[in-house]
């Protein structure tokens, strides 16, 4: 029986994109979806005895608590999540291709337009604990980390997109307050899935920023969004990280893409232009 490629991460975003885009875009591989149900990747003995009973030819490794918010209220089952957990699967992983997807909030934002040689400074718990789990990936030549920024469409819990937190919450009537002075390159789930599959089988780890072309802030992300739903009657306001007072965040991590750029046999798309060609695709 071939070795299946561990997809863990399964129920969410991208790992579910990745799942779906197997057959088409790894023809003739198999995956093995792994969500929480599937195996809990905090139970090290659980996971040893899977990937000993079953050893897997690679691991793209999507699981994580992405959530900034609940990473600031619990550091220690955040460094659980995303440093332990991670360095866990690499460490079994020592033979074979690992992947480790991993954020833009690395960096604190002040500069944007980031690429791979630029010195990390996170501001967030979430952004420190994706820096260490890159830390110890990279230690390893054979191993692949990829930096990714907003990642949008269909997940199969419908929450997990950020266009999907933006229709849940203009469903429920709240109006969203979206920062003119922050500034990101999102990118569609389905292109991420697409990217980081034909990564995969050029065999060339290393470390890699995967974003869209195009940089926006969140208030045009915003705009955006609502045109594809405007049944919802979409209410937003535009506000300013000036008069923010919550936990920290990078006002522009915006990503150079270059590097990944030449890998790949299709250019990464702008939002606005992805969502241009493709009317009838969720969003």
């Amino acid at each position: 029986m071939d070795q299946p490629v561990w997809i863990t991460g399964a129920g969410g975003l991208i790992g579910s994109h990745l799942i779906r885009a197997a057959a088409t875009l790894s023809p003739g591989r198999t995956v093995r979806a792994l969500s929480r149900a599937d195996l809990d990747l905090t139970d090290r003995p659980a996971v040893d005895r899977a990937f000993r009973e079953a050893p897997p030819a690679g691991i793209i490794h999507c699981a994580a608590m992405s959530k900034s918010v609940a990473c600031q209220r619990d550091p220690v089952l955040a460094w659980a999540a995303n440093v332990d957990v991670t360095a866990h699967l690499a460490g079994l992983a020592v033979e074979i291709p690992f992947f480790l997807l991993s954020t833009d909030m690395v960096f604190d934002g002040r500069v944007g337009n980031y690429d791979e040689s630029a010195p990390l400074n996170p501001l967030s718990v979430y952004g420190v604990t994706k820096q260490e789990a890159e830390r110890v990936v990279l230690r390893n030549p054979c191993h692949t980390v990829v930096r990714t920024s907003l990642t949008g469409g269909r997940s199969p819990t419908g929450d997990r997109g950020f266009n999907e937190e933006m229709r849940r919450a203009w469903a429920a009537g709240r109006t969203l307050d979206l920062f003119v002075d922050e500034f990101r390159c999102p990118l569609p789930a389905v292109v991420t899935a697409r990217a980081i599959w034909q990564l995969y089988l050029r065999n060339q780890p290393g470390l890699y920023h995967l974003a869209g072309s195009q940089r926006l802030s969140r208030w045009e992300i915003g705009q955006l969004v609502a045109a594809r739903c405007p049944e919802l009657t979409p209410r937003m306001a535009p506000g300013s990280l000036r008069n923010y007072s919550g936990a920290p965040r990078s006002p522009d991590t915006s990503l150079n893409c270059a590097k990944i750029q030449r890998l790949l046999d299709f250019p990464l798309p702008g939002l606005a232009d992805w969502l241009g060609t493709h009317p009838g695709e969720y969003f």
